[in-house]
């Protein structure tokens, strides 16, 4: 149980580190020089390295070591036009029920301020955690249970995605800010057509430039 307890332990940090950008892509890494950050033994890292592998955020080489995998071009087209799709039909789906827009929104505008506060701080991992979080907060106003399944089995992808892009140009911070504001306005007025424009303007304009 405790050598169990240590390898969940050792994978959900390890995973962190990598989601968060902490471990860069390409970084080389070893198990024990995880295992001695993490304070234990090799055996539970070695779990952990085998179950990241698995989802693609490590490359094992035997002797060697591991290296934090690159998010790769096609993939992250792949994430975004399955983002661009899932959120699109979300609002769609919002604009049916008119009793539910203001409560969506609300939703929306507290997920933005959490957002804002993070850029005052400039914390970038938190900062691309809340980003995520707004974007799932569109989709959750849909409330179609498979497509929310799906988007929340893009989170991992979607937040080093964020992540890069924000700490390679700072300045991201007041652009996705106000990017996110208009999605939210948008929503408000109702238009389906012009939240599909400003959305996909949004993608082009961060993760797709």
């Amino acid at each position: 149980m405790v050598e169990s307890s240590a390898a969940e332990r050792a994978y959900r940090q390890t995973k962190e580190m990598v989601l968060s950008g902490e471990l860069a892509a390409g970084q080389l890494l070893s198990e024990g020089e995880i295992a001695e950050r993490l304070g234990m033994s090799r055996t539970p890292v070695r779990e952990a390295f085998l179950r990241l592998q698995a989802e693609e955020l490590l490359d094992l080489f035997p002797k060697r070591g591991a290296v934090v995998a690159p998010v790769p071009a096609g993939e992250a087209e792949d994430v975004l036009d399955a983002r661009e799709a899932i959120e699109v039909a979300a609002v769609r789906r919002l604009l049916r029920r008119p009793a539910d827009i203001t409560r969506a929104c609300e939703e929306l505008r507290q997920a933005l301020d959490i957002q804002r506060a993070y850029a005052r701080s400039q914390d970038l991992g938190a900062f691309s955690e809340a980003d995520e979080k707004f974007h799932r907060t569109i989709v959750a106003a849909g409330r179609n249970a498979l497509t929310a399944r799906f988007y929340n089995s893009l989170a991992d992808r979607q937040r080093r995605m964020s992540r890069r892009i924000v700490s390679s140009d700072p300045s991201f911070f007041d652009l996705v800010l106000r990017q996110h504001e208009n999605l939210i306005m948008i929503v408000e007025s109702c238009d389906e057509a012009a939240f599909a424009d400003a959305l996909r303007d949004h993608l082009d304009g961060t993760h797709r430039r």
